[in-house]
């Protein structure tokens, strides 16, 4: 009984950490918090199953390039543009001049957006819209979910094995065990084949897996460890690049 609560409570406390959706009324904090990430890439299956709906109704009257953008638009709303407030925050972080990681906290805890964070966040609509429109409306389903499904994972290697680099904020609030990450590898990995098919799926991980690897290695040198803003940025930059692997599989 006491397992199958907390496993409620860790989707609850996922569900709402990752979108707007109500999840209940007690807090989300300590235990929850702590079994949430294991949950990570079912939120980002329902999130990226909401977004690509939009696509498939919308496609047929206005196109792929506007259902594509008014998906991406879905998803950013569902989510409360989380992710996007992390990868442009990250940004911001990564290209101020000057007095190394602290600088750098400093700039990511700028309420504003600058220049860098202006521009990543056009990197990520365009890209992602480049790579989704130019799909047939199933792949592109195909393609948005997995993306969501993986963005979220990469989120967990980050809070297992990398250090917070400051006290407080969503960074340190909390973290996965090895238990998690492999629970939500072997989710992601299931829903990723039951979408695209052993051989995309295989090469959507391999991309997913470049991305998480390499957000985490940037997050480590720049800033010292995760932030909520370091776990933003991964979700976004590995849905860009599993967008890019899956429309290159398909094209090729």
């Amino acid at each position: 009984m006491n397992r199958l609560r907390a496993g409620i409570d860790g989707a609850r406390a996922a569900l709402g950490l990752l979108t707007i959706v109500p999840a209940g009324s007690a807090p989300v904090h300590g235990t929850a918090l702590r079994g949430a990430p294991a949950w990570f890439p079912v939120v980002g299956g329902l999130v990226g199953a909401a977004a690509a709906g939009v696509l498939v109704l919308v496609e047929p009257l206005l196109g792929s390039a506007y259902a594509t953008a008014l998906a991406l638009t879905a998803s950013a709303i569902a989510s409360g543009a989380l992710h996007h407030d992390g990868l442009a925050d990250s940004a911001d972080g990564l290209g101020a001049r000057g007095g190394g990681p602290e600088r750098r906290l400093a700039a990511m805890r700028d309420p504003g957006i600058g220049a860098y964070g202006a521009l990543a966040l056009i990197a990520f609509a365009l890209l992602s819209l480049l790579a989704l429109a130019q799909l047939a409306p199933a792949k592109a389903f195909a393609a948005i979910v997995t993306g969501h499904v993986l963005g979220r994972w990469s989120t967990l290697p980050q809070l297992a094995w990398l250090a917070a680099a400051r006290e407080g904020g969503l960074g340190a609030s909390f973290g996965a065990s090895s238990a998690a990450v492999l629970t939500g590898s072997g989710i992601a990995t299931v829903i990723a084949l039951a979408a695209c098919g052993i051989a995309p799926a295989a090469a959507a991980l391999a991309g997913a897996a470049l991305a998480a690897a390499a957000v985490a290695a940037i997050a480590a040198w720049s800033v010292g460890g995760r932030t909520g803003d370091t776990l933003g940025a991964s979700v976004l930059v590995t849905e860009v690049v599993v967008y890019s692997v899956l429309a290159a599989y398909w094209a090729a």
